[in-house]
């Protein structure tokens, strides 16, 4: 095991630049995720900490050592891709042995990790299969079990839950989780999935246009969002953002309704701002009516659109909820639950 520190990363193809300064300690056995739209540079980032892409600027260091001219072999790190990159002509034994293989590692000595693996990964049954008998989570455990053997100071994972269907990547993120506790190694995992992000890390890492916004365990980025773009990307469904004028008696939306507020920065009144609710801190009831656009029941929770004049907000309740698209129900945001966002810069109110 071993710490992860990324020191004013920069990189740049030419005059294009992705990835613009990024400062990131990660702790000996931590689970950092790296998180943001599709384009933010995560796995960019994540292939330089693997030595798979140059470095245009700044340091990594893995147990305290500049890693940056080591080739990814002398890194003592295991990635694991997003298409699993299992060589289809060896059977599943083979494929996770293989990198020690090339080591020249005692076959006796490979034969032991592997059955260490795969009993770890329930894989124990499958080892003389091919690749192309095994289904999608199973080739995913195989990759898995193949960066356990070679027992790295650093797992990488690139998006490997993105090729599953939404069930097995529900186990899936469960099993890699417990995994990563078991072993305790370091580990950083990429993903543009804000829920994998949630569930799994301790800490995560959100990335837009090759900055990093926030950084924070996941409920502190869920209840204090720094700015806009993290408090809309992080929460599902999204944070509801409205954007109005700050006024004595509550806030004023452009769409001409009246939300209320617990509180506000002093000497805010008529300042421009964002009004932040998450969908779940809404309450049936109260003086403030909304007119009902759609009405989406899941089960567990029913999701109802709602207009407040020309503003459209989706609320999320526990209870189920009759009402039907056109009529109007009493729906108030909860005002302890509100944040506030600088209009023009997006950045955190108070």
């Amino acid at each position: 095991m071993a710490s992860v520190d990324v020191v004013g990363i920069r990189k740049a193809y030419g005059a294009h630049a992705v990835i613009h300064g990024v400062d990131l300690a990660i702790a000996d056995g931590e689970f950092v995720i790296l998180v943001g739209p599709s384009g933010c540079g995560k796995s960019t980032l994540l292939r330089m900490i693997a030595g798979l892409e140059s470095i245009t600027a700044g340091d990594i260091r893995i147990d305290g050592k500049v890693v940056n001219d080591l080739p990814p072999k002398d890194r003592d790190i295991a990635m694991v891709f997003q298409t699993y990159a299992l060589y289809p002509h060896k059977t599943v034994a083979e494929n996770m042995g293989f990198a020690l293989k090339l080591r020249g590692a005692p076959k006796a000595e490979i034969e032991l990790r592997v059955k260490a693996a795969a009993a770890t990964l329930d894989l124990t049954h499958l080892l003389a299969r091919y690749p192309r008998q095994l289904s999608g989570g199973q080739r995913q455990r195989v990759a898995m079990g193949r960066a356990i053997v070679r027992d790295p100071k650093v797992f990488l994972f690139d998006e490997p839950l993105s090729n599953l269907d939404a069930k097995l990547r529900v186990q899936m993120r469960a099993e890699i989780k417990e995994l990563q506790q078991r072993l305790k190694t370091t580990t950083v995992y990429v993903t543009h999935d804000q829920v994998e992000a949630m569930t799994m890390a301790d800490r995560i890492v959100v990335l837009h246009d090759g900055i990093v916004e926030q950084i924070g365990s996941p409920l502190e980025l869920y209840d204090r969002p720094a700015n806009t773009f993290v408090a809309g990307f992080i929460g599902s469904p999204a944070m509801n953002l409205v954007p109005g004028t700050i006024r004595a008696g509550g806030f004023a939306t452009d769409g001409g309704a009246t939300l209320p507020l617990a509180s506000a920065p002093a000497g805010s009144e008529g300042r421009r701002a964002v009004y932040g609710i998450r969908p779940e801190h809404f309450l049936l009831g109260g003086a403030l009516k909304a007119e009902v656009a759609v009405v989406e029941p899941t089960g567990s929770e029913t999701q109802v659109f709602v207009r407040y004049g020309t503003d459209k907000v989706v609320a999320a309740f526990r209870d189920r909820v009759a009402a039907r698209p056109g009529e109007e129900i009493a729906v108030t945001p909860d005002p302890a639950a509100v944040h506030l966002f600088d209009e023009a810069t997006g950045k955190r109110l108070g």
